[in-house]
């Protein structure tokens, strides 16, 4: 993967890759600890340069749901959306319920060429509701 997007592989990027794929939707934090247990001491400013490395090229995904902090996803390429739980804000994937990318269509473009579309879905989710119940 980081060789075909013509980045050197190299053991911070690996670790971020592995942490992001393990913990879809794990904010930045959640990746340097992960990243840290992985490699032992990894500055945050280093992480997160390898975040924003991942993120330019492709290869990661930021997301950030309103009222959330930042967070990353493995998952690239094909514009599905979230659904985030109001009470713990847990995160899952949404995929697109018609179409191909951007898979909502604008009602007026303004001239733009749109090549993604995001939706955010909000709830509670089943081990929130089962715990109110």
């Amino acid at each position: 993967m980081l060789r075909g997007a013509a980045l050197r592989v190299t053991r911070p990027r690996v670790a971020v890759l592995s942490a992001v794929r393990d913990q879809p939707h794990a904010d930045t934090d959640t990746i340097i600890g992960l990243v840290r247990a992985d490699l032992g001491e990894v500055s945050h400013q280093a992480v997160y340069d390898v975040l924003r490395v991942l993120t330019d090229v492709g290869l990661l995904r930021r997301i950030q749901p309103p009222g959330s902090v930042a967070r990353y996803e493995a998952r690239v390429g094909d514009n599905h959306h979230h659904v985030v739980c109001r009470t713990c804000g847990a995160i899952a994937d949404v995929d697109c319920a018609v179409g191909a990318a951007p898979c909502l269509t604008a009602s007026d473009d303004h001239g733009y060429r749109i090549d993604e579309a995001e939706v955010v879905y909000r709830g509670r989710c089943p081990t929130c509701v089962a715990a109110s119940t």
